[in-house]
């Protein structure tokens, strides 16, 4: 599959397994991809961003997606479901860090079993991969680039899409940026 990545959706992924490695995390997560795309500048998918206003934000995106490593990966909206449930995650994670540190529910930070190198792709990514496959396919385009990328992170349910869409960027508002029709792939 990718073959058919231009420069840029090589440079995204390739940029995602930095971001993995510099987190210490034992896999590569759709997260990833999207402190990746945020690092890019001169492609489709940066235009796309700074187009919707997140080029200025860049930073509060990284905070929240951050927030959300530290409530070991759930969305607000997980968090507010189960505060519905009268579980107060914000408690759960203060009482874990007082115990354990900073960051103890971040997970996936372990090398236990692993083979030293490079972190493997995990199911969150692949997935965003084959939906922006799916989503060129769709858009009638010949290559994967960093933009259909970004599109299937916003139609793919998790955090990357919440921290998105709370900063302006849906797949809706993708589309009329970058033009184009296509289906959302969901």
């Amino acid at each position: 599959m990718f073959e058919r990545f231009t420069k840029d959706a090589r440079a995204v992924v390739q940029g995602a397994v930095e971001c993995a490695e510099r987190a210490k995390a034992s896999t590569v997560d759709a997260e990833h991809l999207l402190l990746a795309l945020l690092e890019r500048e001169g492609s489709r998918g940066s235009f796309a961003l700074a187009a919707l206003g997140v080029g200025e934000r860049k930073e509060s995106v990284r905070q929240a997606l951050e927030d959300a490593r530290r409530r070991a990966g759930l969305s607000q909206a997980e968090t507010d479901a189960l505060a519905g449930l009268g579980i107060d995650v914000s408690e759960i994670v203060a009482r874990v860090e007082e115990a354990h540190g900073v960051g103890a529910m971040s997970g996936g930070r372990t090398d236990k079993g692993r083979r030293p190198g490079r972190p493997g792709f995990g199911r969150g990514a692949k997935d965003v991969l084959e939906k922006a496959l799916r989503v060129a396919v769709a858009r009638r385009d010949r290559h994967i680039g960093d933009e259909h990328i970004l599109l299937a992170l916003t139609v793919r349910p998790g955090v990357p899409a919440e921290v998105l869409a709370d900063h302006g960027v849906t797949h809706e508002s993708l589309t009329r940026v970058l033009g184009g029709e296509g289906e959302a792939c969901a």
